[in-house]
């Protein structure tokens, strides 16, 4: 893959680390941006799920970001670089500064589609609803409209990390035992994400993208609470659940890679 290394544009800071990888035989289609989850990183949540090697074979050109504190991305110390709208306003400066311009009907290549999976699947909703004018379509992974890291006991992963007892919550305790398995993240990096994401909790009802989404979980995901709600609401959206997958491994199945790849390579509605 090509590394593009972002510059300093109009105040936003150069924490993103962005991949951009041009198909072998790319179709007269945008650019797919892929969005990973907390805990986790392009390379873990696409790279070794096998979904570059996929959309590669599929023709579609892709950009991967890494967030903040995620993968080869910086770890600021400013809680506020890790704000869910700091965040989007750097994935979109990163979009221009790979290329990507506003969707046109004259360029079937202009704008990109997006997936995002878990945190990323918030960020693509955002994303989608505030730049219309850049997001074609979309496909989001293990979405729900409650916000698990803004209700993550802070403080109790805090006493367990320094020697004290485990955590009681098991929504918090699942997401700390995430970060704390994913190699090379460092810790206090995702606490202060967690902080800084409680700051601003997801409420999907505020503005909502009005692009064709697939919405995609595992039928035991317990984080997918409220896809079906999100399809009624979003005015063009579908879901998709795949049975017996859960939230860790909801991205690893050949259904959704299909289902993603299929619908993507629909036009623009």
């Amino acid at each position: 893959m090509d590394q593009h290394a972002l510059h300093g544009v109009e105040g936003i800071g150069p924490h993103l680390s962005v991949t951009r990888r041009t198909a072998r035989q790319p179709r007269p289609l945008p650019p797919v941006l892929l969005l990973h989850g907390f805990g986790s990183s392009g390379r873990q949540n696409w790279v070794g799920t096998g979904w570059v090697r996929y959309l590669d074979d599929a023709g579609r050109t892709l950009i991967m970001v890494d967030l903040p504190g995620h993968g080869d991305s910086a770890e600021p110390v400013d809680a506020g670089d890790y704000a869910p709208s700091r965040m989007r306003e750097d994935i979109v400066q990163s979009l221009v500064e790979t290329g990507i311009v506003p969707l046109s009907a004259d360029d079937p290549t202009s704008g990109v589609d997006v997936i995002g999976y878990s945190l990323g699947a918030r960020l693509a909703w955002e994303l989608g609803a505030a730049r219309p004018d850049l997001v074609r379509r979309m496909v989001l992974g293990g979405p729900g409209t409650c916000d698990p890291l803004a209700s993550f006991d802070l403080r109790a992963a805090e006493r367990q990390l320094a020697g004290g007892p485990p955590v009681d919550d098991p929504v918090t305790a699942d997401l700390l035992h995430m970060a704390m398995s994913t190699p090379g993240t460092t810790l206090s990096a995702l606490l202060t994400m967690v902080s800084a994401i409680r700051t601003e909790p997801f409420d999907p009802w505020r503005a909502l993208p009005g692009m064709p989404l697939l919405l995609v979980a595992g039928d035991q995901d317990g984080y997918a609470t409220g896809i079906g709600e999100l399809e009624a609401r979003a005015p063009s959206g579908e879901v998709l659940l795949l049975p017996g997958r859960t939230h860790a491994n909801a991205v690893t199945a050949r259904t959704f890679k299909d289902a993603a790849s299929a619908f993507l390579s629909r036009g623009r509605d």
